[in-house]
């Protein structure tokens, strides 16, 4: 990947490993395993957002499915899913799981590669899903496109449901967090989240918790902050109501992810 400079402490540790250090992107074919490693184990919003869906029957349009986090339970649910994303990376990942599934719920899936803020599938669905708070990847105008995609797809009455990163103004502790994150495998890795108050976008980077002799594999995003308030407008604008908000477990001191049920407006 090009150049990216990494902000704090991830900076730093970065600048010792020197030319053993092999920066990724977090979405491209090494930062995608990375993160499908991590997701393996990590069900935040997952029963939340599984909640709201099955209120409403139908299929399902899963965006930015990444490599099957939300896509798995929904065919678990008995759905027929199309799953969408952007990388081939992440959905590589997800037709293996597709490929390890018992065949009739592989069979319900449809994988499409796509971009979330820009797809023609000549369908609509009952049930859009954007989890992963993924909408924050997005910038304004890349969001706007993705609403107008989003209402071109969605039935009458159907529902929209996504997750944002809120962050707390109020802040006041450092601007750098790190966690240690054990997978399901027993790989243990090393996370940064530097974000200081006011920025729109945090930048996150992944670190081997071990980093071995010989180039070292160090994944990295910069993520958008969407405070819920401005999500909430951008929705009204694009001609969404929203029915519901739900505050989600925090994943940080000073970050809330929150998930909203919407609906298109006639």
């Amino acid at each position: 990947m090009s150049e990216r400079r990494i902000p704090g402490r991830a900076g730093e540790l970065l600048a010792q490993l020197g030319e053993r250090a092999v920066l990724h992107d977090l979405y491209d074919e090494v930062g995608s395993a990375v993160y499908h490693d991590m997701a393996g184990r990590d069900q935040h919003e997952v029963r939340e957002l599984l909640g709201l869906v099955r209120r409403t029957p139908g299929p399902v349009l899963d965006l930015a499915a990444g490599s099957g986090r939300l896509t798995l339970p929904l065919l678990a649910m008995g759905r027929e899913v199309t799953a969408l994303d952007l990388s081939r990376s992440m959905l590589a990942l997800l037709r293996e799981r597709l490929a390890q599934a018992p065949a009739p719920l592989a069979e319900r899936c449809t994988v499409v590669q796509g971009d979330m803020s820009d797809f023609s599938l000549h369908r609509r669905f009952p049930v859009i899903v954007l989890g992963t708070t993924s909408v924050s990847l997005l910038d304004q105008a890349g969001r706007a496109r993705l609403f107008a995609s989003v209402r071109a797809h969605l039935e009458p009455g159907g529902r929209f449901l996504l997750t944002t990163v809120d962050a707390d103004p109020g802040y006041t502790g450092p601007p750098e967090i790190e966690q240690t994150y054990t997978t399901s495998g027993g790989t243990d890795y090393r996370i940064f989240d530097h974000w200081v108050p006011g920025d729109a976008v945090r930048t996150v980077t992944i670190f081997p918790a071990h980093p071995a002799d010989g180039p070292t594999a160090v994944c990295t995003s910069n993520v958008g902050v969407l405070p819920v308030g401005q999500l909430r407008d951008e929705l009204a604008h694009a001609g969404f109501t929203v029915h519901s908000q739900q505050q989600l477990p925090a994943v940080s001191p000073r970050l809330t992810d929150v998930l909203l049920e919407t609906e298109s407006c006639a």
